[in-house]
């Protein structure tokens, strides 16, 4: 950060617009950095300098986010009946593995009784 020119900053009905979680990144091109206030960055010390791992931080990006499962999901299209649908979503949040729950539960039926139609057919 530098100590030129500072810019403007926005009115606060302005910033008051601004949405939960955003960067007000122009009030922070304003601030300078007093000397006072490096007293709050704590020093390195020898075990945090021994506990560093050199890299380009390229690893940490990787290991963002959901840890990967065993049993990955697979993505399909799938067509229900509207009222099919409607109901589970009406049961609220978690619809979509209620569904999965349910067709689970189906399949293991279907192998006990080898039957892999399960005794269903559909004329056309």
């Amino acid at each position: 950060m530098t100590a030129s020119k500072p810019a403007t900053l926005t009115s606060s009905a302005d910033r008051a617009k601004t949405l939960v979680g955003e960067s007000d990144l122009a009030r922070v091109d304003v601030h300078v950095i007093r000397a006072e206030e490096y007293e709050e960055i704590p020093e390195l010390t020898d075990a945090m300098v021994a506990r560093a791992a050199p890299g380009d931080g390229a690893d940490l990006a990787r290991r963002r986010g959901r840890p990967r499962s065993e049993n990955r999901k697979v993505l399909t299209a799938l067509r229900l009946d509207p009222d099919v649908l409607a109901a589970f979503k009406a049961s609220g949040p978690g619809w979509q593995t209620r569904i999965n729950d349910v067709l689970r539960r189906e399949a293991g039926t279907l192998r006990a009784s080898g039957d892999p139609g399960g005794g269903r057919r559909r004329g056309r």
